[in-house]
């Protein structure tokens, strides 16, 4: 669990039906974040949303599979962390915008009582 101070948030914002060869690429990024020790990631679809191309994409416009809808993954580290897996990353994005911003962490708890079942 990353303590407070200082952090940088990574944003990536890809396609929700962008591939990989293990399957689509946001899955595969949150394992890669995952498997590094990133203490935690976050992968939000969206309801519309446009790219560079300008064509707007939304939600119950047809098939799933053709909408072509964002997907837009957060994680917040160290700075150490974030930098040590960034060229791998960033290798990893073949379609898509990654940006990163400096942050702080003001609180950072888990607390496994407190979590319903």
């Amino acid at each position: 669990m990353p303590v407070a101070g200082p952090a940088l948030k990574v944003t990536v914002h890809l396609n929700q039906d962008t591939g990989s060869t293990n399957g689509f690429l946001h899955d595969d990024i949150l394992a890669f974040l995952q498997s590094k020790g990133i203490d935690g990631a976050t992968a939000f679809r969206a309801h519309a949303g446009f790219g560079v191309h300008r064509q707007l994409h939304t939600s119950g416009a047809g098939d799933t599979a053709g909408e072509h809808l964002p997907v837009v993954l957060y994680f917040v580290d160290t700075p150490e962390k974030v930098r040590a897996i960034l060229p791998e990353l960033l290798s990893m994005v073949t379609d898509g915008l990654v940006e990163a911003h400096p942050t702080e962490i003001l609180k950072s708890i888990t607390t496994a009582e407190k979590v319903l079942s």
